[in-house]
């Protein structure tokens, strides 16, 4: 069967090799029309050390593109609690995992340009894969973006355009590149090939507890990349039988910007207009998004997964940035959320991710 874009609001779809970035009668994001296969745990001893192992279940086959991503060590912090040290990838943060997808398909489209749009991390990933690629890349950040992430997109040859305003008047002047003609939209939240790279996050975990799954995963969600990737996973591990159950998705917001954890906790489907503010200060930059496009899905898949929202404070983000690194981890503020939240859990298995390393922000400063 071929893979297709599939609108989830409207039922548009349009082959993968033409369509526009967006559907083009709601303009809302794409998923992807495809049915992945079973992985055999038992099959994946020797396979390549890199995402690319998982390639029964992924919409690119291999021979692909990488920079060796994925397979990130898995440690225990307290008897309950794991972290995954997704900090520890190519450029330095969990983007990879879908960027190296979106770099992958737009080498085999072949287009004039690959533009971006990021608050830092996802533009770092796309930058690097599209120069190991040899694409010509532009990423558009935010003037407020930290300046060593900057510098790191600038290091990968990519064009950097920062944009005044917020989180959200980035992805506008983004999209507005992206319409022009031999541009490829290296979106992280439009493009559904992203979230089936960073699906790979729950697959690794799976592989590395000898196929099983913990009790409850926690992400940290602004346009929730991860978060659905996750579930992505979890149907997939579930419906070939290859878990019994189910983990709790335990979704993790700055109490700064938090409209999806507002508009759960009221029952919303979606979120209302004028929810939330990007404009309000936070630590955990990454996650600040205010408006994300993919709401609707992700409270959906937070409510099916019999999971939940959480909140955290800056002076818990501060807080746990510093237990981490007493503990050996320099993790940027944005990626010490989950652990923030989580952390002090002792009544169920969970496994946080730990997306950027510290070196990326610094250490966050003191209220």
């Amino acid at each position: 069967m071929t893979t297709m874009y599939l609108c989830p609001a409207d039922g548009t779809r349009a082959p993968v090799a033409t369509a526009a970035w967006c559907c083009p009668v709601c303009r809302g994001p794409w998923d992807l029309d495809f049915e992945a296969a079973p992985v055999s745990l038992k099959s994946l001893s020797g396979r390549v050390n890199s995402l690319w192992r998982y390639e029964e279940a992924l919409p690119l086959a291999a021979p692909a593109l990488s920079l060796g991503e994925g397979r990130t060590p898995l440690v225990a912090l307290t008897p309950s609690v794991s972290a995954k040290l997704d900090f520890l990838m190519p450029t330095l943060s969990f983007k990879d995992r879908g960027a190296v997808m979106l770099a992958e398909l737009a080498r085999r489209l072949g287009p004039e340009r690959v533009v971006a749009d990021s608050s830092g991390n996802a533009g770092t990933a796309v930058a690097a894969y599209c120069a190991r690629a040899g694409l010509p890349c532009t990423v558009f950040v935010p003037e407020a973006t930290s300046p060593k992430k900057t510098e790191q997109i600038r290091a990968h040859g990519a064009r950097l355009e920062r944009v005044p305003g917020d989180r959200e008047a980035t992805a506008l002047a983004a999209r507005a590149a992206a319409d022009r003609p031999g541009t490829f939209y290296a979106s992280h939240v439009y493009n559904p090939y992203f979230p089936h790279g960073t699906k790979t996050y729950v697959y690794e975990l799976w592989e590395d507890l000898g196929g099983r799954l913990p009790e409850a995963i926690a992400v940290p969600v602004g346009n929730g990349t991860l978060l659905l990737g996750a579930a992505l996973a979890i149907a997939e591990l579930y419906g070939h039988g290859l878990i019994a159950e189910r983990p709790a998705l335990i979704a993790v917001q700055a109490e700064a910007v938090s409209p999806l954890a507002a508009a759960f906790h009221a029952g919303a489907d979606e979120l209302p207009a004028g929810s939330g503010s990007a404009d309000a200060p936070t630590l955990a930059e990454g996650i600040a998004i205010a408006d994300p496009p993919r709401a609707r899905q992700i409270l959906r898949a937070v409510r099916e997964s019999g999971g939940t929202f959480l909140t955290v404070t800056e002076n818990q983000l501060r807080a746990a940035q510093l237990d981490l690194a007493a503990r050996g981890l320099f993790v940027e503020s944005t990626g010490v959320a989950c652990w923030a939240a989580v952390g002090g859990w002792t009544d169920r298995s969970v496994v946080v991710p730990l997306c950027g390393a510290g070196a990326k922000t610094g250490l966050a400063p003191a209220a």
